[in-house]
């Protein structure tokens, strides 16, 4: 059965360094407040002048040198964001244009955190009934325009950044991307949401009197069901591969909090040393993580032929997901 693989991955992150330190000076809390109850110490923040689809638009590029592909090559583009440059058109519109890459259709996936995971599934639909030959998915978010500055509880979490993957077919039998697994919980969408600004609750003196135009997060109960789902999407994977475990080489997880990694990794009894981690230094990037991740994990070498890779992300809606690819 044909398949689809990553043939390159790309990604970018703003220049401005956001410390602990520094946000302490913003907001009540500390360095050692946050290390403690996320593992993160910096995160990124996006220039006054940079909108989402810049962010896709560097990620995309060096995604796309690395797979030897040309913007006009590129039938589809996916981009998983909760942060699009206007309400519409798409994001993966405006970094259209700006790529030059007029064959591709183009439209977002708002999925949250498990944004790109849910892009990168679709894309691989596409490409296995042959019509679409090259699919460029993006996870790009400016995070730091939405979170509420005065709600140390959430804004220490989230920073800016973006990551890329081209998708094509892969012949080989034994290699590629083996199988997706998607979920949604849709009776748990108040613990992780932006309650204003939207059809339900239009923006108004009262919207923003309330900051409800901002991010609203139960971390309690966000961590509870993180660690449930993500052990239990991870395990229906390993089971629809006939795998086990100890035979993963590389975990590729959305970083939205080291206690939740850590957690999930336990329960599965993989070594959290398999698992790439850059939480520490640019924090919860949402539907930006994973690819970046794996992007950051490829440039340094460490992921070989014949590898496996687990995949895994969760986000408000509730929604989450895994993957398991063959590299």
């Amino acid at each position: 059965m044909l398949r689809s693989r990553i043939a390159g991955t790309g990604s970018y992150l703003p220049e401005k360094v956001l410390s602990n330190d520094e946000l302490a000076r913003l907001v009540e809390t500390s360095d050692a407040w946050i290390r403690e109850r996320t593992g993160i110490g910096a995160r990124r923040v996006a220039a006054a002048d940079e909108a989402t689809s810049d962010l896709a638009l560097h990620a995309s590029k060096r995604a796309l040198k690395m797979a030897g592909v040309r913007p006009a090559d590129v039938d589809l583009i996916i981009v998983g964001t909760v942060t699009p440059d206007m309400p519409f058109p798409a994001a993966a519109a405006f970094l259209q244009a700006k790529l030059d890459a007029p064959r591709a259709f183009c439209f977002d996936v708002s999925a949250a955190c498990a944004g790109s995971l849910y892009a990168m599934s679709i894309a691989d639909k596409f490409i296995k009934t042959g019509d679409v030959k090259c699919a460029l998915v993006v996870g790009a978010e400016l995070l730091t325009r939405i979170v509420d500055w005065k709600d140390r509880a959430s804004c220490v979490l989230f920073g800016d950044g973006a990551g890329a993957l081209v998708m094509v077919p892969e012949p080989r039998p034994d290699r590629g991307l083996l199988s997706t697994h998607l979920h949604t919980d849709g009776t748990k969408t108040d613990i992780l949401c932006i309650p204003g600004g939207g059809s339900k609750k239009p923006f108004s003196a009262e919207v923003l009197e309330k900051r409800e135009q901002l991010v609203k997060m139960n971390g309690r109960e966000v961590y509870k069901i993180a660690v449930r789902a993500l052990e239990e999407c991870s395990r229906e994977a390993l089971v629809a591969n006939n795998l086990h475990p100890g035979d993963i080489d590389h975990v590729v997880a959305h970083q939205a909090n080291l206690r939740i990694l850590e957690a999930v990794l336990k329960r599965l009894e993989i070594p959290l040393a398999r698992c790439h981690l850059n939480i520490e230094e640019v924090g919860n990037t949402s539907s930006a993580s994973v690819p970046l991740t794996l992007d950051q994990a490829v440039r340094k070498g460490a992921i070989k032929d014949g590898q496996s890779i687990l995949m895994m992300a969760i986000g408000g809606g509730m929604s989450w997901g895994s993957a398991l690819l063959r590299w």
